[in-house]
């Protein structure tokens, strides 16, 4: 088979890695892919929104499968583009990708069929938002864009002054472009945070392993929402008996919601889930591998990434049984310092041959290039550094371990991903 993935992040190298697996798979490609990716696969100069490009590539190479990695060309329709011509996909339609292109989508999904949630309210004007606000939340509050907003269109708010300059940048300032003429305004919920991937082929869910992700800049969870600093793999605090009641109450709910409103899903569901002393409650839902979840899923995954794919598509994911190590997986990411506001790019990488014959270590690329023959930082979060271990704390040891292995002048990283595992 030749494969391509679309994508150029640290997600999509855990992909290509995964995939350059697969006995099935001779040739891969990537679009436009970065300095890592092309270990595996031949990058090719087309944005992920190029959908008629990228279309015309895949005909004309006689590419078998194209994998979708990133949000913004799945909620784009680029699924839609692709079959209309005939050629296999692995992602949501356009229809369907709006569980995780519209939060108020979602949301009003979630209170028509029952599954667990917060309690919310959506708002496209402003001025009501603010009237509510002052009347009626009591806080903290969380307020959401509703459109994408690279993982960063959250904001909670302590109080009411808070709160009206959340919606100022939200939807007077559009910090966040479109995504935020509709706001989400949501209860606050407390527990702890889980992400739970699964393979859906429209009537069929097949949960992945647990992660948890760690979305704030800086230590100890403070500064600015980020795509994620790190994350690990399983999350102690997910037991086989929450599983079991995700599984009947949101998991399979979920998919039987969106065939029912006429917008089958085929692909990956992630489910980002708040375990609060009432139960689980679903947090949001994103269309695709989160990224950095995905580099500690995929190396803990036994199946053959592209078996598993092909079988969502021929609707036959009820054959399939997925299967993961007894171990775990934690992953840091290393970051330019000033990430997320304002930060240098094309700044030169060391120590790569670091990671040469070390079983268990990888490094995963973020935001990278090649100039003059070097490997360059070419965005906010650069590299995803992941290691496995027999348990949590042997694999956070060893992944910080390798973050020593890679120097850049403004490398930045937090210094307590997973620091969770030690309560326990």
């Amino acid at each position: 088979m030749k494969v391509l993935i679309i994508g150029s992040g640290g997600r999509e190298h855990a992909i290509a890695w995964s995939v350059h697996k697969s006995p099935l798979v001779d040739k891969i490609y990537c679009a436009p892919g970065n300095a890592g990716i092309s270990e595996f696969a031949q990058c090719v100069a087309i944005g992920a929104m190029e959908f008629e490009k990228l279309a015309d590539f895949a005909g004309t190479e006689g590419i078998d499968l194209t994998i979708v990695g990133m949000d913004d060309p799945l909620v784009g329709g680029i699924v839609d583009v692709f079959e209309e011509r005939g050629l296999r996909i692995f992602g949501p339609r356009k229809n369907a990708a709006i569980l995780e292109g519209s939060k108020a989508f979602s949301k009003d999904l979630m209170k028509k069929y029952g599954i667990p949630t917060a309690a919310y309210e959506n708002f496209s004007d402003p001025l009501k938002a603010l009237a509510y606000l002052r009347e009626k939340a009591s806080f903290p509050i969380v307020l959401k864009a509703d459109g994408l907003a690279l993982g960063k269109g959250v904001l909670i708010c302590q109080d009411w002054e808070e709160a009206k300059e959340g919606v100022r940048q939200i939807m007077q300032d559009r910090k966040f472009g479109d995504a935020g003429r509709t706001m989400v305004v949501e209860e606050f919920l407390t527990g702890r945070e889980v992400s739970v991937l699964a393979f859906v082929d429209g009537k069929t869910i097949r949960p992945m392993t647990s992660a948890q992700d760690h979305k704030r800049a800086q230590d100890g969870d403070r500064g600015p929402n980020t795509g994620g600093m790190g994350t690990f793999s399983p999350s102690p605090f997910y037991t086989e008996e929450i599983d079991k009641w995700c599984q009947e109450h949101i998991f399979q709910p979920t998919v039987d919601a969106m065939a029912a409103e006429g917008r089958p899903f085929t692909g990956i569901i992630f489910f980002g889930l708040m375990l609060t002393g009432d139960g689980p409650r679903v947090l949001e839902y994103n269309a695709r591998f989160g990224d950095p979840e995905a580099q500690v899923v995929l190396p803990r995954m036994k199946n053959d990434l592209v078996e598993v794919m092909l079988a969502c598509l021929d609707r036959r994911l009820d054959e399939i049984e997925l299967e993961f190590e007894d171990n775990a997986a934690v992953c840091v990411v290393l970051a330019s310092q000033g990430y997320p506001v304002s930060y240098e790019k094309g700044i030169p990488i060391h120590g790569f041959g670091n990671f040469r014959g070390r079983e268990g270590c990888y490094c995963f690329h973020a935001g990278t290039k090649y100039t003059d023959g070097h490997i360059v930082t070419n965005g906010g979060r650069v590299l995803g550094i992941t290691a496995t271990g027999s348990d949590l704390k042997e694999a956070r040891r060893r992944a910080y371990e390798a973050t020593e292995w890679i120097t850049f002048s403004n490398k930045y990283m937090r210094t307590d991903i997973g620091k969770a595992i030690d309560e326990q």
